[in-house]
């Protein structure tokens, strides 16, 4: 009987490990530090974030978890991307977080130190509570099964935090620093995360043109699309390789929606064919590798020009983005764009004879959502704010939105005349609220019908040239 080592938590079919492969495994492995000037991309910017956080809870032990992985089948684990809130007081992004907690200890009566408590790179010599085997044999953690984490010395260069192992005797966090469920805390990493810096608004200036690349991309990729039986997952597959190849990866599940899938607000099934008598919604955003997020719809007519019909829809809603983006300035009520914007439809499906009139708030019935929310690290951000610094509140300078009305006028609604059932229109842009105004982050995005046709136009053309 062959002498070997007992099997660490793994899946049942991996074999077991003999003592000589155990000790052959253990030895001649060259060092493979880091670079010493590598630091995390927010690295200059965290400890301020982390000092305004401190001071609105003087005293207290805070907790920020960066989360776990989740099972997506036996022993495949769905892509890990860090709580936000960790992210944004931490600069750590990657998929080597699982398990990793921020906390800000007490450190006075107004001040706090803060600790990372991680789990560093699996060494090749073992520990009690760290098997010398598991950079070779943990499925989830091993460094041979999913990539190098840093050393605790190396996550404190990265970071400018001092860092402790998840792993020393006591458990994976000592007494008391369970992950904190405060809602004030939740609240509050939500409101101070409302203003972005010109470092969050950069990066959301690179998401915004990565993804401006990637509806490019679509476009020119319509023919063979169209050729599909399931051309909206085309559609879907061109942008996810475009949010692959610059970024993180999607922001948010992309809505691929042709004719009358339009009318479905989160449509992601995206398993329709395309007609080139249709529309296209494509709603997508790429989220760069600091975790910062795009959020872009363009309704795109799918044989390159508008119908007659789809022009006088897509034109109501851009009246309705256009009166909605007038609307933003520092002081306003975050609610006002919405409500120029509902205004601005209201009055066209009156005259439309849709509507009896654009009173009261019967227009609902043909564009449900809201017309817009809060952008950045998460797509629809700072979701846990309270109302008063959110959504009843104002605009601040800083800030930066979504504007995105739109007309959803279902298939099978009698109300409407037969030639708008079916239609689909949304028209959603990013912008940062300015000291007189907004600007627009996604200016390279064609939005009038005239300029959306020649952008298609010029795209195709060069795509069929080479």
């Amino acid at each position: 009987m062959s002498d070997t080592a007992p099997p660490l938590r793994t899946g049942s079919h991996d074999l077991s490990v003999s003592t000589e492969l155990a000790r052959f495994m253990g030895r001649d492995w060259a060092p493979t530090p880091l670079p010493r000037d590598a630091r995390v991309a927010a690295r200059a910017v965290t400890p301020a974030r982390r000092a305004r956080l401190s001071a609105r809870f003087p005293g207290e032990r805070l907790v920020i978890p960066a989360g776990e992985l989740r099972v997506r089948s036996n022993d495949c684990d769905h892509r890990f991307r860090p709580y936000s809130a960790y992210a944004w007081l931490t600069g750590l992004t990657g998929e080597d977080q699982p398990g990793h907690v921020l906390v800000l200890e007490p450190s006075g009566p107004h001040d706090h130190e803060a600790v990372l408590w991680i789990r560093p790179r699996s060494p090749r010599t073992g520990r009690a509570e760290r098997p010398a085997d598991a950079f070779y044999r943990d499925r989830r953690h091993g460094e041979f099964w999913v990539g190098r984490r840093p050393d605790l010395a190396e996550t404190e260069r990265l970071t400018g935090i001092r860092c402790a192992d998840l792993d020393e005797p006591g458990g994976t966090l000592p007494p008391g620093r369970e992950p904190s469920t405060d809602p004030e805390l939740a609240a509050v990493l939500s409101e101070l995360r409302l203003i972005k810096d010109d470092w969050e608004i950069d990066q959301l200036q690179q998401a915004v043109d990565h993804t401006t690349a990637g509806f490019e991309d679509v476009v020119r990729s319509l023919p063979r699309a169209l050729a599909h039986p399931r051309g909206e997952r085309w559609v879907e597959g061109v942008f996810g390789l475009r949010a692959r190849a610059e970024g993180n990866g999607l922001g948010y599940e992309t809505i691929a929606a042709s004719g009358a899938h339009a009318c479905v607000l989160h449509w992601t099934r995206n398993d329709g064919a395309l007609n080139p008598a249709d529309l296209l919604l494509l709603d997508a955003g790429v989220e760069t590798d600091t975790l910062y997020t795009a959020d872009i719809t363009r309704t795109l007519p799918l044989s390159g020009r508008f119908s007659p019909v789809q022009r006088q829809v897509y034109e109501l809603v851009l009246a309705a983005q256009e009166a909605g983006i007038a609307a933003l300035r520092p002081g306003a009520p975050f609610r006002d764009f919405h409500r120029a914007a509902m205004r601005v439809i209201a009055e066209g499906l009156a005259d439309w004879g849709v509507l009896k009139d654009a009173e009261g708030d019967l227009h609902r019935r043909y564009t449900l959502c809201s017309s817009g929310h809060m952008l950045g690290l998460d797509v629809h951000d700072c979701a846990q704010a309270r109302a008063g610094a959110y959504l009843d509140g104002v605009l601040e300078e800083g800030q930066v939105l979504t504007v995105e009305p739109g007309l959803y006028l279902q298939p099978d609604d009698l109300t409407l005349p037969p030639e708008l059932r079916g239609i689909g229109v949304r028209i959603e842009d990013d912008l940062v609220v300015t000291s007189d105004g907004a600007r627009l982050l996604s200016s390279a995005l064609p939005r009038t019908p005239d300029a959306v046709e020649e952008w298609m136009g010029a795209l195709l053309d060069s795509a069929a040239r080479r």
